[in-house]
């Protein structure tokens, strides 16, 4: 069994492109320029091969990816982005998983269809994506049909995003910052408003608005805004750019899942949960916009 695909030149143009932007390292806004192929390793902690911390049916997604089957979730370990709060922390940042061949990767999306799972829903994809869409190459081959989602914090490089296209139906990207010193100060990335922005367009072009069969997501662009105390995600301004720039019908999901986690503590304005007014506010005003708001 091979770790890496040894005869890429039997791959489409975009999987070896992918492959090549991997050394050095520039598949996401970061550019570490490290070798990975070589053991390298840069922000995100991952070197060639991914490491996966768990794969199985997912309940607690959005309803219009759960259906009668659940979710079929690919977990992967590491992050281009440093959260101080994460809730997966010791999948993002201490990176608890195993490796796993292209091969396998292959293997676990044919079992999660064979299941019964509605989608493949690759979560925290973007350090890994040249892995996946090879996976997802051999596994449509051997019979996957099953809508793929793009399930990423948002943090994307436009180059890597158009290599993409194709490959994922739904893109479900989080917009975690409408301001630079937000950003830096909670997840070590001053740039994420602008690449955030700049990347969801180029998923917006890709997929368009979020479309629905028998109540399941079958193509589209769903974003995620999780709303935090004192307003320091900026939720109006997203919503703003949301409902101006990338369509009046983007479908959101506005969460109010937020609880201090990991190293939340450092940060004061950080240490407590959303009250309800800060969260039904910015929902309030998702709905005021003509946005497509799930329950």
């Amino acid at each position: 069994m091979t770790s890496l695909p040894n005869n890429i030149d039997s791959f489409s143009e975009p999987v070896q492109k992918l492959w090549k932007m991997t050394n050095p390292c520039v598949l996401c806004p970061r550019k570490c320029k490290v070798n990975r192929s070589k053991g390298q390793i840069g922000f995100c902690g991952i070197g060639a091969l991914p490491v996966v911390s768990s794969v199985g049916p997912h309940f607690g997604e959005e309803s219009v990816l759960v259906g009668h089957g659940g979710s079929g979730t690919i977990f992967f370990a590491g992050c281009n982005l440093g959260c101080i709060f994460c809730q997966n922390f010791d999948i993002s940042h201490h990176r608890h998983g195993s490796k796993m061949t292209i091969e396998q990767l292959a293997q676990s999306m044919l079992e999660l269809q064979n299941y019964g799972c509605s989608n493949i829903n690759f979560v925290t994809p973007t350090h890994v994506i040249p892995a996946i869409v090879t996976a997802l190459e051999l596994a449509r081959k051997k019979g996957l049909t099953l809508p793929t989602v793009y399930n990423t914090g948002g943090y994307d490089s436009v180059e890597t995003l158009k290599l993409l296209d194709g490959y994922i139906d739904i893109y479900m990207p989080d917009m975690k910052y409408a301001d630079s010193n937000a950003s830096k100060d909670l997840s070590n990335a001053a740039d994420y408003p602008q690449v955030n922005r700049t990347a969801l367009k180029e998923m917006h072009r890709q997929v368009g608005d979020l479309q629905l069969e028998n109540g399941l997501a079958t193509r589209g662009l769903l974003i995620r805004h999780l709303v935090l105390p004192e307003n320091l995600a900026g939720s109006f301004e997203i919503i703003d750019f949301l409902a101006k720039q990338i369509s009046p019908a983007t479908t959101i999901n506005v969460m109010d899942q937020y609880r201090p986690c990991y190293k939340a503590a450092s940060h004061p304005k950080i240490n407590r949960r959303p009250t309800s007014e800060e969260f039904s506010s910015a929902r309030q005003y998702a709905l005021q916009k003509g946005l497509n708001v799930l329950s």
